[in-house]
């Protein structure tokens, strides 16, 4: 699945691929006029660049939407707001609202009026309205000379005085980012709603058929979507959740085609692909292989066998922690692909046949010797600091804060802490703290087995003081060794049957008489400081190597584009809305030596179905509509197609994102890639990297034949 998790901390884990193609690149919308539309109307696209970017008139861009400021993407398909993506997108609101008598995930859920559709909580979709380059605006006042912290002052001082002139007067968000390592600045202005309803998600076992045995996997044979609705106030503004919201009325949706799609057809995606690097060097590629990935599997393996044996002891552990592992799994598998493709392909080698090819460049004459001589020592002594850090930083950031709930959940209560500590402390403040917190705890113990979390904190305390250096320590570990004589088993029972964090009554108790004292007392508490505070220092550390790596980057960048002028770049990915484009086609997998079609089909999912293994079984009722042959108008000569990849370039954030057609109809949502395709952040290759789509025929026909949702397809404008 190619949902974005907040894994892009250490953007090292990503390379370039020089040789741009034509199907190759993330583009921004605003300069596809300009530097692509000629070669995707060869291909087969009809649309003007108009069609596709305009801020004057209503266009394609305004239907896509980033979901979660970049979790996923999702696109506006009928006058009043429905919003699709994929199932998994939508995954952890199908699981809040499910419990053991009404578990919408096992059984689906579907909103047969507008009454009937479900609140979420933390759940917005952003609107692009315009970009602007405003490089002209910025780099003038840079240097190459200049100091990272000098040079932050400035971009930032001078980008918060374009993003309030951009919003003043508006409901709307403006943002100043960077492109080609701060040789670029676009300024990206965007309208966020909050009021963001469930419409309907199939049953799992049709929207994540195959399970984490196909996830990352061609072929497929997974309906991955989930519905929702935009809502906005009786005045047309972005408004937080009220019964008096109406739903959206949309500057532009998409219409779906029914005629289908055949091998060589044009293929177009819009959405929000989250991190790439493609100008990464040898270095970072080796402290990836070396230490970055194979930590991440580790830490993930433990957590993921500890979650899984508990999920089988009852129903209700089974979906409080279905999201969890989920998105613990997804990454998991991801970065075990993503070393073995880099391997395969051999990138370490192509990065430094580059670094070669740039440093004979370099030498060629005086002026660019001097200007860009020393940026590849300087990169790979940044990495070599880097490095130092890479296992406690990733330890830290999976094992302790993103492992262990007690700790995470225990610094939420950090703004409290330093409110009541206060020798001023606000009441209006610390009133609306306590109230928030205790409408947190009561969903967040929802989701939370005591036990689970205890076995998951012995493992992570152990597997840190087994695979971390004692420099990097929290003093925790000082603890266990004088209070507990190194016995971590005894420290964890010990935080766990003490600590208030442990229990959703002691919490609240709690929070009926706030008071920091106790916080200092409680040994959960105590932890969460101890690992935050180091946590925080090695972070620090990492950030000051990454200055220097940042500027040698932006280097390296220029001279790279300076030493191919004739060459047209396109930006990585940083979860703004991109453009790209392809083909549907099929490929031959370097991995297995076989020749791959571009669809799957219904027959085929019924092919694989296995009643001992729950990744593969379906609901009867779907059984039924496939012997009946009740495939209704989304079939082609009775063949239900399900699946098509396409060689467009893709990369985590996408998920949900829509393939269009070069009419501008919807024809699919992408939902994942194909093994070969792990290294894409790194590298692409058209040859035999694929994104992988959900045919929205078969979309439809969920919602019709197997839903009964005739409500929704009344909704939408259908191509047939």
């Amino acid at each position: 699945m190619l949902k974005k998790i907040i894994l892009s901390v250490f953007a090292f884990i990503f390379c370039l691929n020089i040789n741009v193609k034509a199907d190759e690149g993330m583009w921004l919308p605003l300069l596809v006029g300009r530097l692509n539309m000629v070669d995707m109307q060869k291909m087969g696209c009809k649309l003007t660049a108009e069609e596709i970017y305009s801020v004057n008139h209503s266009s394609i861009k305004d239907a896509i939407v980033s979901i979660n400021n970049g979790m996923c993407t999702g696109e506006i398909i009928s006058g009043e707001g429905l919003l699709l993506t994929n199932h998994h997108c939508g995954y952890n609101y199908i699981q809040n609202h499910s419990t053991v008598d009404k578990d919408y995930l096992a059984n689906g859920f579907w909103a047969m009026d507008k009454n009937e559709e479900l609140r979420n909580d933390k759940l917005s979709v952003s609107f692009l309205i315009s970009i602007e380059d405003v490089s002209g605006k910025i780099l003038p006042y840079l240097t190459d000379d200049m100091s990272e912290t000098k040079r932050a002052a400035i971009v930032d001082s001078l980008s918060a005085i374009i993003q309030n002139k951009a919003k003043e007067g508006t409901t709307y968000d403006a943002k100043v980012l960077s492109f080609f390592e701060g040789n670029e600045y676009y300024l990206f202005v965007t309208e966020t709603y909050k009021d963001v309803r469930l419409v309907g998600a199939p049953p799992k076992s049709i929207g994540n058929f195959g399970g984490e045995t196909d996830n990352w996997m061609w072929p497929r044979h997974t309906c991955d979507f989930s519905l929702f609705r935009v809502y906005m106030s009786p005045d047309g503004s972005p408004a937080e959740y009220s019964k008096k919201n109406i739903p959206l009325k949309p500057k532009h949706y998409l219409p779906i085609s029914l005629k289908g799609v055949k091998k060589n057809d044009f293929a177009m995606v819009l959405g929000y692909p989250g991190t790439s690097d493609r100008f990464i060097t040898s270095y970072g590629v080796k402290v990836a292989l070396e230490k970055y990935n194979p930590s991440i599997v580790k830490i993930r393996e433990k957590r993921l066998a500890i979650m899984a044996e508990d999920m089988k002891t009852s129903a209700e552990i089974n979906i409080a922690y279905a999201y969890k592992y989920a998105t613990t799994a997804n990454y998991y598998k991801y970065y075990i692909g993503q070393s073995e493709q880099l391997e395969k392909l051999g990138v370490y080698n192509k990065k430094l046949a580059i670094e070669q090819a740039f440093t004979t460049w370099c030498n060629s004459n005086v002026v660019t010797k001097q200007k860009y001589g020393s940026v590849l020592p300087e990169i790979e002594q940044a990495y070599q600091t880097i490095g130092k850090y890479t296992v406690p930083y990733i330890y830290y950031w999976q094992a302790i804060r993103g492992g262990i709930e007690l700790i995470s959940y225990a610094n939420t209560f950090e703004e409290l802490y330093k409110q009541l500590k206060s020798t001023t402390p606000d009441e209006e403040a610390t009133n609306k703290l306590t109230q928030s917190l205790t409408y947190a705890a009561k969903l967040y113990f929802k989701n939370y087995n005591l036990e689970t979390d205890k076995k998951i904190c012995k493992a992570m305390v152990e597997m840190f003081n087994c695979n971390v250096a004692k420099e990097f320590y929290p003093d925790i570990y000082s603890v266990i060794e004088k209070k507990y004589k190194n016995n971590i088993s005894l420290y964890v029972e010990d935080v766990y049957s003490k600590s208030i964090f442990a229990s959703k009554d002691k919490v609240l108790e709690f929070l009926v008489r706030p008071d920091y004292k106790k916080l200092d007392k409680d040994l959960g508490y105590q932890a969460m400081v101890s690992c935050y505070t180091k946590s925080k220092e090695i972070v620090d550390l990492y950030n000051k190597s990454k200055q220097e790596l940042t500027k040698a980057t932006r280097l390296f960048v220029k001279g790279i584009m300076e030493m191919n002028k004739n060459k047209v770049y396109y930006p990585n990915a940083n979860s703004t809305q991109r453009l790209s484009y392809g083909k549907i086609t099929d490929y031959y997998s370097v991995n297995t030596k076989t020749k791959y079609d571009c669809f799957t089909t219904f027959d085929q999912m019924i092919s694989k179905v296995d009643t001992t293994n729950p990744e593969f079984i379906i609901p009867n009722k779907l059984k039924q509509l496939y012997e009946s042959k009740d495939f209704g108008k989304y079939a082609t000569n009775n063949v239900m197609n399900l699946n098509f990849i396409t060689n467009n370039d893709v990369t985590g954030g996408v998920s949900g994102a829509p393939v269009i057609n070069g009419e501008g109809q919807l024809i699919g949502v992408v939902f994942d890639i194909n093994w070969e395709a792990v290294s894409v952040p790194i590298l692409f290759d058209e040859t035999y990297q694929r994104a992988i789509a959900v045919d929205i025929r078969f979309v439809l026909f969920i919602v019709d034949k197997y839903a009964g949702a005739s409500n929704i397809i009344k909704e939408l404008n259908i191509i047939e």
